[in-house]
């Protein structure tokens, strides 16, 4: 989890990859009107995410009743939301991805052909309600991918 451009989706593919485990891009799962929604600049609210979360736990389901492993990325910004994706149940370990304004700026001036625009981030980080000790992996994205996932792997026994 994390704002748009904390590195959820290089880092988990990578996580993913090592683990031999699937990978799920949350985004890819939102239905078109929310990405255009977000291309043109405007944040989603909860009545664009509700159903889009409805999914991503439906997909969090069907992995832990298969016994699959997956790295699923989303933002998860809200308790709310980490509590309609189960993130506190066994089989599921959550965690943050976090970042400064400007280190996240910084990458997100550097992205091209994202539909995110830069211009979202200030509202993202509003309304980013930051796990509880305890509910995720807090990690600090400013080092490389691979040194990311090698914390994750260690701190979550993978």
């Amino acid at each position: 989890m994390g704002v748009s451009g904390s590195g959820k989706t290089t880092v988990g593919r990578l996580l993913a990859a090592e683990l031999g485990w699937s990978f799920h891009e949350g985004d890819s799962l939102h239905p078109r009107a929310n990405l255009e929604k977000m291309a043109a600049g405007l944040p989603l609210d909860d009545g664009d995410r509700l159903p889009w979360l409805h999914v991503l736990r439906e997909l969090i389901d069907r992995c832990l009743a298969s016994g699959e492993g997956a790295v699923l990325t989303c933002s998860a910004l809200r308790r709310s939301y980490r509590e309609i994706l189960g993130t506190g149940r066994p089989g599921v370990a959550l965690v943050h991805l976090q970042g400064s304004f400007e280190q996240i700026d910084r990458r997100l001036a550097a992205r091209q052909g994202h539909f995110m625009p830069r211009s979202l981030l200030a509202s993202q980080l509003a309304a980013l309600e930051a796990p509880a000790e305890g509910e995720a992996l807090s990690i600090p994205v400013d080092r490389e991918p691979a040194e990311i996932v090698r914390e994750i792997r260690v701190r979550l026994r993978l």
